[in-house]
């Protein structure tokens, strides 16, 4: 018998959290829960239990780690410490001013449960995150640069879509091409944000609307669109549909540091990501930390963790003779 998952949520990530599992043969999808009717969910794969969220506690024993797949403005800071005094849990909080704040409500609860959480899974927080440590270990003295895009931001494309006159939109975050040469380069530039990145927004109006006054208030709204270079395209429904209902994403990590007795000698450390499906890839980020939560949970490490806390070696499934021989 595998690892028993059970998927809260079923959005674009508990979907791709359902295919994830498929991928990985030491694991097996328990249940879906659902805070919808029911009735009214298709799974992707046969045979899968739809169940309501108001039955979750009947499945305290029968589910292994529950993986969260809500959102991180008003669902996972409310269910992730409630979810986690009876299940080993992890989440894609990625507020993250927010992350100490929600790390220590979920530990409190975690640990009153006797359960193991890991929360921010994911690729930013969670795999960048892990590359920005590694790298500030590596080169102390030295530069961090963070990159997103090409890529669709879902948060920007919500907020779009809210401005009276729009039926729908979406909005592509862009890395500005000279500044990443810059980095890469070993400038080591000072860069604002409108010199990081453009945002790149395709737009349906609704009939009647007026597309100057909603180009302005896309273009103005504080803390999304006004400190970037904004380009706004009016397009009809069937191109959007047509060119843009893939949620891709993606981006850099690059970290420009000096070494030697006078820094005499430069280097660069980078990784980045290419992702045709943002939420399908965040799914996979999330049911590898599950493992590690059933296992860290088996040997009695419990409380909140984050990527910062796990070991490397509790993501594989292979034996730690396997790793050594195969991939060190």
């Amino acid at each position: 018998m595998g690892i028993k998952i059970g998927i809260l949520g079923y959005g674009n990530l508990g979907k791709g959290v359902e295919c994830a599992i498929l991928q990985n043969p030491d694991m097996e999808l328990a249940a879906i829960f659902t805070r919808r009717n029911p009735e009214t969910l298709t799974p992707r794969t046969k045979d899968t239990k739809v169940i309501s969220i108001s039955e979750v506690n009947n499945w305290k024993d029968k589910i292994d780690v529950m993986i969260l797949c809500g959102g991180s403005a008003t669902d996972l800071p409310e269910q992730t410490p409630k979810f986690a005094k009876i299940f080993n849990v992890i989440d894609s909080f990625d507020t993250h001013a927010k992350i100490p704040e929600h790390f220590n409500n979920v530990d409190r609860a975690a640990k009153e449960g006797n359960k193991t959480a890991i929360i921010s899974v994911g690729w930013d927080p969670g795999m960048f995150s892990l590359n920005r440590i590694y790298a500030n270990a590596i080169l102390p003295d030295g530069k961090d640069y963070t990159f997103w895009g090409k890529g669709v931001s879902q948060g920007h494309s919500d907020a779009i879509r809210r401005i009276k006159g729009v039926k729908d939109a979406k909005q592509y975050t862009i890395p500005v091409e000279s500044a990443l040469a810059k980095v890469r380069g070993g400038e080591n530039p000072d860069l604002t944000t409108r010199q990081k990145h453009t945002r790149e927004c395709f737009v349906v109006l609704e009939d009647g609307a007026d597309p100057a006054a909603v180009e302005h208030e896309i273009k103005a709204m504080p803390n999304y669109f006004a400190d970037y270079d904004t380009t706004v395209h009016f397009i009809s429904e069937e191109e959007l549909i047509k060119s843009h209902s893939k949620i891709p994403h993606g981006g850099f990590v690059l970290r420009s540091g000096k070494t030697g007795l006078h820094n005499e000698n430069s280097h660069i450390i980078e990784y980045s990501l290419k992702l045709d499906s943002n939420p399908e890839f965040t799914s996979s980020v999330l049911v590898a930390y599950a493992r590690a939560a059933y296992r860290l949970n088996k040997e009695g490490s419990i409380g909140c963790k984050t990527v910062f806390d796990i070991a490397p070696a509790y993501l594989s499934p292979k034996s730690g003779e396997e790793l050594r021989a195969q991939m060190l």
